[in-house]
Formats: C-alpha cells, structure tokens, sequence
C-alpha cells in the first residue's frame, strides 16, 4: 500500500478553491487538527490560495487566544463559516459581526448528525431541535449578521407535526486529529480528551468525493495498531500529517487524566470558594437525586459536579458531556469539553442522538437573558456572539431544566456568610429583561409539552408556570423589593407560598 504520510504544506494543497471544509475539534484545542490549520493559514499567506472556502464544524475552534479558526482570518480565504458556536474564536466572531463573511450558527447536535446524514447520502436531518428559537426559519434561521441570506433550513410538516428541515451538505475536504497513524492511514485517538465526529466527517467527505487529511501525534509501524483501537480506518483517509509537537488541549501538552488511561484522585480538584458561583451551584444541585444522568454547561453550571464532589456525593450521580464523555468530573474553563475520570467515550453524534431521545433526566446550563415569557438568550447579547453550541439539543429534550447564573452582570458583587447573603455591589446589566435579544430556549415550547424549567441564582429561583416567570425563593439576607423586583426589567408572579432559600447554602 502506498505511504500517506505527507507534510502539511503538501497536505493542505488538497484544498481548492470555494472548497467545504469539515472540521473536527472542540474548544481548548482538544480534537482540534491546529498544524493543519496553520499550514492552511500560512498557504495563504504565500499564494492568495484557497481563497472563499466554507468552514463548517460542530463546536467552537480556539482557546480564546491564538488558535482554532483564529487562525483563519485572513481576508479572503474564509467565505462562509457555519459553526455550533462561536466563542472559542473572538476575531472570527468579530469578523462575523462586522459582516466581512457569512455566518450560521446551528445546534452542535445538528451538526453532528449532519455528518452522519451526508456519509449515508441522505437528504438531510429532520429534527424539532431548534423550534421557536433563532434557528427556526420563521425568526432568524440562524443566520447571524446581514450578509447571510439564504436559506440553509426549512419548516416541514410530516403527519401533522412540525420539524425543522436542515438539508444536507456537501463536503470537500476533512480535516481530523487522532493519536496515532500507521503509514496506511489507520487511525487511533488513545491520547485523545474525546472521540468527537472523526469517524462521521470522514466518511461524509468520502461521500461527496472528498479528501480526508488526519493529523496525529505519532507514527506506528503498518499494521500494529490493534484492530478494536482503530477509530478511522485507512481506507477513508487520503493524508496524514505526523506533529510531535500536538498538544492534547491547549491547557497541557498531555493528562492522562482526560484521555482515560489513569483516574485523578478528585480531592486533588480545587474546591470552590463560598461565592455567587458556589451558593448557585449549591442551590442547582438540590434538583438532583441518586442515579440522575445529567449534563452541565459551561461556565457557572460546571460548578454543580465541583461542589458534587467536594461535598462526597458525586459517585451518586452521572455526568455527561456533550463532546461524548459519560462519567467523570467535566473539566472547567476553556477546556470544557474533556473530562476527568469519564467511565465512557463515546462519539458526538451518538451522544446527542441520546440527547435528543430525551436520556437526560436534568441538565443545567448558564443563562445570559431571561424574560417574562420564560425564553433565554445565552447565544448573543449585544455585539458578543457566542453561539448556542450544544444548548438547544440539550436544553430542549432533557426531562428538567436548570438555568444557573448571577441576578444581574458586570461589577456584580456579594458577601456570604453566616447563611446570609449580602449585595456589596449591584451589577449595572440587568438579566432579567423583558425581551431577550435572542431566543436560544423557547419558554413557548417548553410550556407546550410540559417540561419543568427553574432559574436559579444567587438570590432566587424562579420557576416557569403557564402565567409565566414565577418567583419561588429568595435568599436570606435580600430585599425583595429593592433586591430582585427592583431588578427586574418585568414584574414576575409572586409565589403565594413564597420560600426563603435554606440557610445551609450560604455557609462554609
């Protein structure tokens, strides 16, 4: 069999011009292929080639900093990017929302399934993901600035039912990281954080007669990786790209700790402190029971499983990832997405295809807006776009909801201590509005099949009910006038049976 093992420089120039280009990668830089995505910014540089390509790729690319589709900003090389989010990579956001390309941002579930659904040719992905908010065509289509204009998907109805209609894509070329490689192309991910959709990319661009470019860490002999490790076979790939210098994420060249070769005693994971993100995180877990299966967001819902297993109870729940992980500690910050300890990989697509069939039995996840009709926004506010990445799958079809998050935002301060809570400084952006900006969770929806949603922050929890937000609980120490009602950009229902939050989670 002949080697495909090539350089990068060469194995960029398999992509031509106007090219559909796949990627697989999370947020962090795990699964992300970043030597090829350098060669390809640096192709550019030297020749003006491939010029208007379309990016597409199922969660967001980039550490916030220097990678991912960072890296491909130069003008005229990236025409369309079609993402699950888009917050990993600011200067690719910020080009978005200077309408300099084209942008959609649809459901990371969406967009895995879709992988698989253009490798079996099949028209396209039939799902209610996405109903009611900004993916639905009859409000925004997930199109995310005034240049993007066409249709990418469609309202249908099948016996009676509406479903959202995204047809299938074409795909030139895949762009995928693994471990390791034998010089047939066989592929392994033993020191991957996670399976992700290399699998599904590569066998869509097979589909569509494109090529497959792998980059991995190491080279192994013809032959010697064991059958069962095999995650991409060589018949579907066209080049592979050897880079000693591969990081697993970009927070540590390499933890086993995230890969499952070796468990991380949990005590060796910083506990949080008494604040805001721990009293919401305290309050959020109260909606848990033994056995739940779970899934945490990024960013103040990832303290739920921190304060699990700080308080010893975190072998009683099950934790998963959207990214694929099944067990295990989620990891925080810019690497969520992998983490510690995970009993189980599996690959995206089939993560979300549990999702979707309603296998959460609560999820948790952040909140940037809310208004009086239920609906949250935590896809785009003002000029920063975010994207929804795996929220919408998620928060959809879980059997509960949770939204976490602070009252109000910047320059928000409190005090906690002695099951009190104390407001030092009042945050100057309001949260609770009365039209979000943007609908990335439907309250509509929700109230039309009967799905039990709370809020919770650090000073009170509000329940959705068919006349709306409803109040429920206050936090000892508040106001409830000045502090929340007075906050507030609408006037909730008020809880007969209002609750004072117990004290126990405002101490040490």
């Amino acid at each position: 069999m002949p080697n495909k093992v090539i350089d990068a420089a060469s194995a960029v120039r398999l992509i031509g011009d106007g090219a559909h280009v796949a990627i697989q990668g999370s947020g962090g830089g795990i699964g992300e292929p970043t030597r090829l995505l350098r060669a390809l910014r640096d192709r550019f540089a030297e020749d003006g080639s491939p010029h208007g390509i379309t990016l597409i790729h199922a969660t967001g690319l980039g550490d916030r900093k220097e990678i991912g589709t960072d890296l491909l900003i130069a003008p005229g090389l990236v025409r369309r990017d079609i993402a699950g989010h888009l917050g990993m990579a600011p200067q690719m956001a910020k080009m978005i929302a200077a309408n300099q390309i084209e942008s959609y941002n649809f459901p990371q579930g969406v967009l895995s399934q879709m992988y698989s659904t253009v490798a079996a040719r099949k028209p396209g992905v039939f799902t209610k993901v996405g109903l009611g908010t900004y993916i639905d065509p009859r409000l925004e289509g997930g199109k995310m600035n005034a240049v993007t204009t066409e249709d990418l998907v469609r309202v249908m109805e099948i016996d009676g039912e509406e479903w959202l209609y995204f047809p299938r894509f074409h795909i030139d070329v895949a762009l995928i990281r693994g471990t390791t490689a034998d010089p047939n192309g066989n592929i392994s991910y033993e020191e991957e954080a996670a399976l992700l959709e290399g699998i599904s990319i590569a066998q869509a661009a097979r589909a569509c007669g494109g090529k497959v470019i792998v980059q991995v860490k190491y080279l192994a002999e013809a032959g010697s990786i064991p059958p069962k490790q095999v995650r991409i076979p060589g018949i579907l790939v066209d080049a592979v790209v050897v880079d000693p210098e591969q990081a697993q994420t970009s927070a540590a060249f390499y933890n086993p700790g995230l890969s499952g070769q070796m468990r991380v005693p949990l005590e060796t994971i910083e506990p949080l402190p008494l604040d805001e993100r721990k009293i919401v995180a305290r309050r959020a877990a109260r909606e848990l029971w033994p056995g739940a299966v779970i899934n945490v967001g990024v960013g103040m819902p990832d303290g739920i499983a921190s304060v699990a297993a700080e308080e010893g109870w975190f072998d009683q729940i099950n934790v998963t990832v959207e990214q694929g992980q099944i067990g295990g500690l989620p990891a925080r910050g810019v690497i969520f997405g992998a983490a510690y300890n995970a009993v189980a990989m599996v690959e995206e697509d089939s993560q979300f295809n549990f999702y979707d069939g309603g296998g959460l039995d609560v999820t948790f996840l952040g909140m940037a807006q809310t208004d009086c009709h239920g609906n949250v926004n935590a896809s785009k506010v003002g000029g920063m776009l975010a994207g929804c990445g795996g929220f919408i799958n998620i928060s959809q079809n879980a059997k509960k909801v949770v939204f976490c998050g602070t009252f109000t935002a910047k320059g928000f301060r409190c005090e906690v201590g002695e099951g009190r809570l104390h407001i030092s400084s009042e945050g100057s952006i309001p949260k609770f509005i009365d039209h979000v900006d943007q609908i990335t969770f439907s309250g509509d929806y929700a109230r039309s099949v009967g799905q039990p949603v709370l809020y919770v922050t650090e000073r009170a929890v509000f329940e959705l009910t068919h006349e709306g937000i409803t109040l429920i609980e206050i936090a000892p120490g508040v106001d409830l006038e000045q502090d929340v009602l007075g906050q507030m950009g609408f006037r909730p229902r008020v809880a007969a049976d209002l609750k004072i939050m117990d004290e126990g989670i405002f101490r040490d």
